[in-house]
Order: C-alpha cells, then sequence, then structure tokens
C-alpha cells in the first residue's frame, strides 16, 4: 500500500540520504535510471490546501500512485513561498526521486527548482509553470485560451462595451499572467474593463475586494475571476443586484454548485484531478524511459447552467 506522509513545516531533515549534485552547478537536462512505479519515491508541493481545486489535485495523484502501489510525500506550502522553498529544500534531502510542484509564485520557485537541477532530480511544475531551471514538463491548462473564453462568453451575454470587474490572482503565478492576457487581449476595445484587483485567488479576499470595487462602480454588469473561489467572493458581495454576469475558473464543486443556483453564471472548468494523474503519470513514463512532452495539456470547457 502507498505511503503518505504530510509533511509539517518543521520537518526534520534527514542526513546522509540526498541526491547527488552535478559538478557544473547546473542541469539541462535529468538522466535518471529506469524504476518501475512502485519503486518511486515522489515529492509534491502544493501551493495550498486550503483550496478545493488543489484538494482534488491532490486526490488526483493519490488514485494512481494508490492503484501503482507508489510512496508520495505531500507537503502543504500554505501559499508562502518561503515555506515551499523550505518544503521542498526537505524533500530533496530525503532523496525523492521526482518532485511534482504545484508554485505558489512562478518566479519565487526557480531557486527550488535549480536545487532540485542540481541534485539531478525531475522536476514537473502543476498548474502553475517556473519562470526558470530546468522542468522536465509543466502540466497545466491552457490558461491564456481559458481567460480568452471567459471574455467571448461576457461579450456574449453583455453586448460592446458592457461595464466589467477582472479579480486577479495571486501576483506573480503564471495562471495570474496567463488568465489575465488571455481575457484582456480579447477584451480590449469589446468590453469596458472599469477595474482590475488582485484578490490573491482567495474566497474571502473576493468579497473584500469586490465591496470596495462596488463602492466606486455601483453599475458594473460582469465579473471574470481568475478562479472560482474569488468569483464566490464576488457573488456574495453583489447580492441580489440582477443582471450582473460572474464568471470564475476552475470548475471546482462549489463553483458548479453556484452556477446551479444561479450566484455564479459559468465556469471555465478544469480537471483538477486530471491534471494530477498526468502529472504523475508524467514522471512514471520518465523513469520508464519514455519521451515525455514539455507541455503537457489538461482539457478545459466552460461550463454554464
Amino acid at each position: 500500500m502507498k505511503k503518505m506522509f504530510l509533511l509539517a513545516a518543521g520537518l526534520l531533515v534527514l542526513s546522509g540520504c540526498g541526491a547527488a549534485t552535478l559538478d557544473n552547478g547546473g542541469s539541462s537536462e535529468t538522466q535518471s535510471e529506469e524504476k518501475a512505479a512502485s519503486e518511486l519515491t515522489v515529492g509534491v508541493s502544493i501551493s495550498t490546501l486550503n483550496n478545493p481545486f488543489f484538494v482534488s489535485m491532490q486526490e488526483g495523484i493519490n488514485q494512481l500512485a494508490e492503484e501503482n502501489d507508489t510512496d508520495v510525500r505531500f507537503v502543504d506550502a500554505q501559499d508562502d513561498t518561503a515555506k515551499q522553498s523550505n518544503d521542498i529544500d526537505d524533500l530533496i534531502q530525503q532523496g525523492v526521486d521526482v518532485l511534482l510542484i504545484n508554485p505558489v509564485d512562478s518566479a519565487a520557485i526557480v531557486p527550488a527548482v535549480e536545487a532540485a537541477n542540481n541534485a539531478n532530480i525531475p522536476v514537473i511544475a502543476i498548474d502553475r509553470s517556473s519562470d526558470g531551471g530546468t522542468l522536465l514538463t509543466t502540466v497545466a491548462s491552457n490558461n491564456e485560451e481559458g481567460g480568452k473564453m471567459a471574455a467571448e462568453f461576457i461579450l456574449e451575454q453583455l453586448g460592446e462595451n458592457a461595464k466589467v470587474v477582472e479579480l486577479e490572482g495571486v501576483p506573480g503565478a503564471s495562471a495570474t499572467r496567463e488568465r489575465g492576457k488571455g481575457f484582456d487581449d480579447y477584451a480590449k476595445d469589446k468590453l469596458d474593463v472599469v477595474e482590475k484587483q488582485s484578490a490573491n485567488f482567495n474566497r474571502a479576499e473576493g468579497l473584500t475586494v469586490m465591496e470596495n470595487i462596488l463602492q466606486a462602480n455601483n453599475d458594473i454588469q460582469g465579473v471574470f475571476a481568475q478562479n472560482d473561489e474569488m468569483a464566490l467572493g464576488a457573488a456574495e458581495a453583489i447580492g441580489n443586484r440582477e443582471g450582473v454576469v460572474i464568471v470564475g475558473f476552475d470548475g471546482t464543486e462549489d463553483g458548479l454548485k453556484a452556477i446551479e443556483e444561479g450566484r455564479m453564471t459559468a465556469t471555465i472548468a478544469q480537471k483538477p484531478e486530471e491534471m494530477g494523474r498526468l502529472a504523475l503519470q508524467a514522471a512514471f513514463d520518465h523513469f520508464q524511459g519514455k519521451t515525455v512532452a514539455e507541455q503537457i495539456d489538461s482539457p478545459l470547457e466552460l461550463v454554464k447552467k
């Protein structure tokens, strides 16, 4: 049976079991001996398990790991870049065979990726990429296309020059940049984006930020939130105002329920469980000597009532 450990931030570093370090201090390509899935120890760093999306991602990894008797060790960064770096250092010192990393911040994660490169440990990024270091692959939805899908839907619902608010995710996260770019590029000259503010992919912040925006813009017609958590917060702030189109991103259970109940209009649904499975399968393929694509796309779908 697979062993799963949720490691605390203060986990003691195990001495004498780190992977070998490359002489050149960096790596352009990781070389790994072939291993069966049941022989692997996989380290997984998730940005936060306080978000249902990433809990589903963890479940997808767990399911495939259990099917293959793979040892998986999870760490929860709790949306803290320093904690994530320390957690990954711990996993490297334990000598894991491969790292699956869902970065809190795509720039801040670079030193941790480079540390894994130096230890000759393959790194797979999930949902968000890394701005540097060498990755075996990135498993993610096409976030830019998803942002465009949201803008297209809002335009279809409200028409040109509709007044729209955009709630942005964690500054520096690749998903924030890409979803924003897809939305903004399509919305330019078509929608009137009156306000863009970060709510850090967080429901409570989505509520607060939306309340503040409404004080200055009480005639908004639409909201694009870069994840469902922020969309749910915005929906709470908007309350019973009629005709406001609210579009989220992720397709979480809470988001889909809100669409059924009429509190949200639509979401760009990802498949986080499938994303987790794809990432772990990429690790299995690598250690079986198979070629792994630099980018593995996870599917997207517009979901409305």
